[in-house]
């Protein structure tokens, strides 16, 4: 049975409408208008048991949105959602105890207290065993390296600490369905990777479906096998990785590095930039084994890397593709 289904969910807000100055404001007491926003519209995806998933789009495209319906924080207009054989919309307390929704950079520890009597606290709602939740616990703990700042009161922990602090915190119920709405945003490499792995194994140990959605595409690359790609509240893509890559960008770039200088290029693909020696070639990827050694016969190359096209170019080349696809539609029509 799969963790997550979803059935053409979307989601609708209306949004007051009026121009600016006093008197619009006046008119719009007894005279309010407003418009619709569609925020998601019909989208329908499958996921097992175990899977992490990311969940790709530009800002406003309605992932988090989407999350929000899936944790039961929204109702949706119109479709069906199902998670954990629940439905999210009705807050089932037995459903609440198995999800858990993270957003980066929003809070849910208190401030003035030290990380470890929220955990109490956490402990107390969820109504959780005292060895299971010490267990746990001293788990994340160790996994987060967090013995330093536990005792701290939350508002002395830099970002990247309390970050930690939050998503243990969120876990000490051991959920099986996590929503991760951009869990490391605003933190330093290190960081990143230090909840990448943590991330990876709590769903290794635990079994846990995870639906991520991040802009930082190390994120993804390092934990997401699948992608599903939202685009003004559609789905753009939804397959594997590697499959976005070879389906939307046939492409591969050449960084070459010239002893003699700055040379011309361009007659072996499109020249992306070109700076102190460095030039960087965008080319086909059938071509590129053909061209590579042609730079390499002609001229006195001292450096040459033959690199494939980065996750944020193949995204940006999907928005493009589809928005051009709509542009040409409506022209038609």
């Amino acid at each position: 049975m799969a963790a997550i289904e979803v059935s053409n969910l979307s989601k609708s807000f209306f949004v007051p409408v009026r121009d600016a100055g006093l008197k619009a404001a006046l008119q719009s007491l007894v005279n309010r208008k407003t418009r619709e926003v569609q925020a998601v519209k019909n989208v329908s995806f499958t996921i097992e048991p175990g899977e992490v998933v990311g969940f790709l789009g530009p800002n406003g495209a309605g992932k988090t949105t989407t999350l929000k319906m899936l944790s039961g924080l929204l109702y949706p207009t119109h479709g069906t959602a199902s998670v954990l054989s629940y439905t999210p919309s009705q807050r089932n307390k037995s459903y609440l105890r198995q999800m858990t929704l993270i957003m980066g950079n929003r809070n849910q520890l208190i401030w003035d207290i030290p990380a470890l009597d929220s955990f109490e606290l956490n402990r107390a709602i969820y109504r959780l065993p005292e060895a299971e939740f010490h267990q746990t616990r001293d788990e994340f703990i160790e996994l987060l390296d967090m013995k330093e700042i536990v005792t701290k009161p939350v508002r002395n922990l830099s970002l990247g600490e309390r970050m930690k602090v939050e998503i243990a915190a969120a876990l000490l119920h051991k959920p099986k369905a996590l929503f991760l709405d951009e869990p490391t945003i605003g933190l330093d490499v290190t960081m990143q990777r230090r909840i990448r792995a943590f991330i990876q194994e709590y769903n290794q140990r635990y079994n846990a479906t995870v639906l991520l959605t991040s802009h930082y595409m190390a994120d993804v690359e390092a934990l997401c096998k699948r992608v599903i790609v939202i685009h003004h509240g559609r789905i753009l893509f939804d397959g594997a990785l590697s499959e976005l890559v070879d389906r939307f960008k046939a492409q591969k770039r050449l960084v070459v590095t010239v002893e003699q200088g700055m040379v011309d290029l361009s007659r072996f693909g499109e020249v992306v930039s070109q700076e102190d020696g460095r030039i960087t070639l965008q080319v086909s990827k059938k071509e590129a084994p053909a061209i590579t050694a042609r730079l390499l016969n002609e001229f006195p190359v001292s450096d040459l890397l033959v690199e494939d096209p980065s996750i944020e170019d193949v995204i940006e080349d999907v928005f493009s593709q589809r928005i051009g696809a709509e542009t040409d539609t409506a022209v038609a029509a």
